[in-house]
């Protein structure tokens, strides 16, 4: 009798009939999908679309990395950790870039879960080995997921929350056991968990942040550490996965090196000078302008858009409503009034964005228009506690001639404020108290006042008073922990599957964690309900009228003046680097680029060469 079997039974013979008919369903499988459609790849697959499998292995990519760091461990809530940590680690399964949601096994040769979803069984491949020669067992995942949700990220208590226990059923078999049945989700997003070494932890605190290097399973090992400057990673050459289908054309580089650079306008023009070969820019100025070098001309420096097949997500100017200043929706649609979009567009961007106009956006799970019959269903038992307008009217920001006169909203930003208990006397806005208005705008990137200083002057023509605050990188992700701000820009990243990552966006179980993603401070049982019926959604379309529906009230409760986003990837990337033709849906896809050695002759690349390399 099996261990899975024996703690079935223990839950008494009236269950032991219909337990048993959910264990016949099961059958490991090599890939997992959300709705248990049939994944793009067949079991034997030999490599992904996007990837080209026969790239050359070598060279060295060197990136910017922004401000510093100070640890090594991405898995704690203290310091900042080093970028792309993350490649010395493998996870049980590997996301594909080319499918919406479909994982594949990596350190998992098979998966298996209840028809019900009320578990996942992991059976780990036996070849599976850390750097130092140790064998990856079951062991060590139970370790990883216990030791995360005790002295791990808030993030990982919400991301997991519905997980009961972990079961070690033999060195190589380890099944996870779901507090309720349902979720679709868990078992792909379990998969996602990055396997720590059990031995190597055993001796060591891993709730302290260092600059010790760690040991992991991955692609990639730390060979070099400089404090808060540079961090050179190197390519295992024994590395255990190397001819795995799922791993076939990724990781090509021998090294991959980053630098930190504390203005991105002085990382820019070390991109120009050829100290890094490749950026992703995100400035609509520099992209239109900051590029006009010999180096771009002839070829050697290459700008390139990519496709982004991505939900964009939000970015917007992100209201801290812990704040009692901030806790009125009126003064909030206020404040977002005295935001020109356009104006902003037209003289600082090049026109090259579109403004924001849902959380969702640049996908079939952004609300438009009135709420459909079946978001209706979702939304009229919550009626009471939800902005009337989200029944009546179709969210849109408000928008301007580009002139950069706003009398109009200035005029309706008044009357919000007025309704709201403001008021103005002399020269200054006194809130409901009777205090001055004064507030914070806490920053990390120079580029961004440029933004906010038209913004500012708007809110001064009202009486109210931004103070543009900036700090370094660690300081501001110190206060962003601490909830220690006002006003902040920041964005939350979207997939085509959301799930169970928006308990950790806006669910009240993570407003009081530190560091959670729960910036706005939202504790809302309707959101709360509209949050677990989208995780618990038993279909696609489901799925996509519960998001739009909490789509609809996050946006009526104006918890972010809403920015704006472009559709495609920015980069500029010197001309030894090449990538494969195809280039996935989801993702750049960095990691299947590889290093290609130049002509003698010639520093810029003939058309036979880009033929032969794919680019």
């Amino acid at each position: 009798m099996t261990h899975s079997l024996r703690a079935l039974l223990a839950h008494g013979s009236g269950l032991l009939l219909l337990a048993l008919a959910g264990l016949s369903q099961a059958a490991p499988q090599h890939a997992l999908t959300l709705y248990d459609e049939a994944p793009k790849y067949p079991a034997d697959y030999q490599h992904f679309d996007y990837v080209n499998p026969d790239a050359p292995k070598g060279g060295t990519l060197r990136q910017s990395g922004f401000g510093s760091f100070d640890s090594l461990n991405p898995f704690i809530n203290k310091g900042v950790a080093a970028d792309d940590i993350g490649l010395i680690y493998d996870t049980l399964t590997r996301h594909s870039l080319d499918e919406p949601f479909t994982e594949y096994g990596l350190l998992a040769e098979k998966m298996e879960k209840a028809p019900d979803n009320a578990w996942v069984r992991f059976y780990l491949r036996p070849e599976a080995r850390f750097h130092d020669g140790q064998p990856v067992t079951a062991e060590d995942v139970k370790f990883t997921f216990e030791t995360l949700i005790e002295h791990g990220a808030p993030l990982y208590r919400a991301y997991y929350a519905d997980v009961e226990r972990v079961e070690v059923e033999s060195p190589n078999t380890v099944r996870f056991v779901f507090k309720h049945a349902g979720n679709r989700e868990l078992p792909l997003i379990l998969g996602q968990l990055p396997v720590l070494p059990k031995h190597w932890w055993a001796e060591r605190d891993f709730a302290k942040g260092n600059l010790d290097i760690p040991l992991g399973s991955g692609p990639y090992r730390v060979v070099e550490v400089k404090a808060g400057r540079s961090i050179v990673y190197e390519r295992v050459e024994d590395w255990w996965g190397k001819d795995l289908p799922v791993n076939r054309g990724f990781y090509n580089f021998e090294r991959m090196r980053i630098d930190y650079y504390r203005d991105n306008t002085v990382a820019l023009e070390a991109l120009k000078a050829g100290q890094f070969d490749y950026w992703l820019e995100t400035s609509a100025k520099n992209w239109a302008s900051a590029y006009d070098t010999t180096a771009v001309a002839n070829g050697q420096l290459i700008k390139e858009e990519i496709d982004n097949h991505n939900p964009t997500g939000m970015q917007g100017f992100v209201f801290n409503i812990r704040r009692p200043l901030f806790q009125d929706r009126r003064v909030r649609e206020a404040l977002g009034l005295l935001f020109d979009f356009e104006w902003a567009n037209k003289q600082l961007f090049n026109g090259a964005y579109s403004r924001t106009r849902s959380y969702f956006d640049n996908s079939e799970l952004a609300s438009r228009g009135l709420p459909s019959e079946a978001e209706l269903q979702i939304l009229e038992p919550l009626r009471e506690q939800i902005p009337p307008e989200v029944f009546t009217d179709e969210f849109r920001p408000p928008t301007t001639d580009a002139s950069g006169i706003i009398r109009e909203q200035q005029r309706r930003a008044y009357q919000l404020l007025q309704e709201a208990g403001w008021r103005v006397e002399g020269d200054h806005m006194l809130d409901a108290t009777g205090t001055p208005v004064r507030f914070e705008f806490l920053l990390a990137q120079t580029e961004f006042e440029r933004v906010l200083l038209p913004f500012k002057r708007n809110l001064a023509d009202l009486g109210m008073e931004l103070v543009i605050r900036r700090v370094d990188v660690s300081q501001y992700i110190t206060r962003l922990r601490s909830r220690d701000f006002d006003l902040i820009v920041s964005g939350f990243g979207q997939s085509n599957s959301p799930g169970n990552e928006q308990r950790e966006y806006w669910h009240s179980s993570s407003a009081d964690n530190p560091g959670s993603r729960n910036l706005i401070g939202l504790k809302d049982p309707a959101i709360d309900q509209l949050v677990d019926g989208l995780i618990n959604a038993d279909s696609r379309q489901s799925l996509i009228d519960h998001t739009r529906a909490l789509d609809r009230v996050l946006l009526w409760g104006h918890y972010v003046i809403p920015n704006w986003h472009i559709k495609t990837w920015r980069v500029a990337y010197w001309n030894h680097l090449a990538h494969p033709r195809v280039t996935p849906l989801y993702d750049i896809g960095l990691n299947t680029w590889w290093f290609r050695k130049l002509p003698q002759t010639s520093a810029t690349p003939t058309e036979a060469d880009l033929a032969s390399t794919e680019h």
